[in-house]
């Protein structure tokens, strides 16, 4: 085989793990975006209070980081693809029989926590076979994954407003996400990259020496405004529909659009993020984000109709997607170790927000029946000064020898 035949197949080969990978985000997004905007009718379904909603919502996230860390013990054995190939069917199915636990309310716990077990394997797993992606093309392609993810997303929230507008049940409705995710899982599964070609990783002792050169400080700084962003982006995701349902008296198709407004403007804003950075400071454009953040957060806790709220949440989407990111690129110039040390620290962030988002919230929520969710949207939209206060640390002094355009490997805000 001549050398240009063996550089044509190791592209076709990388287009081929590229294209699965993508299919993996689009596969999470479309079945985390159906689930969580029919929470209200799984409440209706099982006939929760909010306490026990929140309490099952709460259940995901904390079950999730179990799911991550086990898988992320199986990759040095078997590579992430294995793990994603199982992992990813595996939470299709668990949304089809979350719809078939009717009124049960142990099988529904059940099902739960087999769900958020499975979401953390896949959000482990595709994130390592993105990064594997980026390795091998040599350059930053992480944004187009994410994007694939809340375009997904947008599409299973969109499904849900159908399915209730035709008043299918919600078995029926997961069912036929589920049959989608589990097709288009199989049809590109054994294109991933398997464990030989994702390449040798840093061993325990090269991060624990290379942890050392990187500074907590501007890490607590930037991890501070993410932890904030994740928990009013968990306050939408698992509490939105709810409060169009519940508060606003929206109708049961209009529900999920909350979430969908929300998605479409982060997509909108994280498109042309990495341009606003370059023209006008990572400073600038984090101090705007958290304004329209705000200022979107605050139409929530006053919107007066559905409507309102609707507009709201796609502000907020506007203003909170770009904070993850520019904290990801100020991690990177503060790591001189080239292994990713400081972004997986801010990482932490983010599942931190996200589970005590839906924990304040939950805990907020049932203190009033008719204005619990709106008391509680009060809470993010008070901490997002956080991003104020810290925003001058998104431009942090530059370590010797760090690599700011590092991968970046997050948790999507959904």
């Amino acid at each position: 085989m001549t050398q240009g035949n063996t550089r044509g197949t190791a592209a076709a080969r990388d287009r081929q793990a590229r294209f699965a990978a993508y299919t993996a985000f689009a596969v999470q997004g479309l079945c985390f975006a159906s689930l969580v905007t029919q929470v209200p009718q799984m409440q209706k379904a099982h006939h929760l209070s909010d306490a026990t909603l929140s309490l099952v919502l709460l259940m995901v996230p904390l079950v999730a980081g179990v799911g991550s860390v086990a898988s992320g013990a199986l990759f040095q054995r078997l590579g992430s693809g294995p793990v994603l190939r199982i992992a990813q069917p595996a939470v299709a199915v668990t949304i089809a029989l979350i719809g078939l636990t009717g009124d049960n309310d142990i099988a529904l716990y059940a099902t739960v926590a087999l769900f958020g077990l499975f979401v953390g394997a896949v959000d482990a797993s595709m994130n390592a076979q993105a990064v594997a992606v980026e390795r091998r093309y040599g350059v930053s392609l992480i944004t187009g994954f994410y994007a694939v993810w809340s375009v997904a997303g947008i599409l299973g929230g969109l499904w849900a407003s159908l399915s209730n507008k035709i008043d299918l049940s919600l078995f029926t409705c997961f069912t036929i996400v589920a049959a989608a995710g589990i097709a288009a899982s199989l049809a590109t599964g054994h294109r991933l990259y398997r464990g030989a070609e994702e390449g040798d990783g840093p061993t325990a002792e090269e991060l624990k020496a290379a942890g050392r050169s990187v500074p907590w400080r501007p890490i607590l700084i930037v991890g501070a405004a993410m932890a904030v962003a994740y928990l009013a982006d968990a306050a939408i995701s698992n509490y939105g529909a709810k409060f169009l349902d519940d508060e606003l008296s929206a109708s049961d198709w209009v529900a999920p659009l909350g979430y969908v407004a929300y998605q479409i403007t982060m997509v909108i804003s994280r498109g042309v993020a990495d341009l606003a950075v370059r023209r006008s400071g990572a400073v600038r454009v984090v101090r705007i984000g958290g304004l329209v953040g705000i200022a979107g957060m605050a139409g929530v806790v006053a919107a007066p109709n559905a409507g309102f709220a609707i507009a709201a949440f796609a502000l907020a989407g506007l203003g909170l997607s770009v904070i993850a990111p520019v904290s990801f690129s100020a991690a990177g110039r503060v790591d001189p170790t080239g292994l990713g040390v400081a972004v997986s620290r801010v990482n932490i962030f983010n599942y931190v927000g996200f589970v005590v988002g839906a924990a304040v919230v939950g805990a907020i929520a049932p203190l009033s029946a008719d204005h619990g969710l709106r008391m509680a949207f009060v809470v993010p939209t008070v901490l997002i000064v956080v991003v104020f206060v810290t925003a001058k640390g998104f431009d942090p002094v530059p370590v010797e020898g760090a690599k700011p355009d590092a991968p970046a490997m997050e948790r999507p805000m959904v």
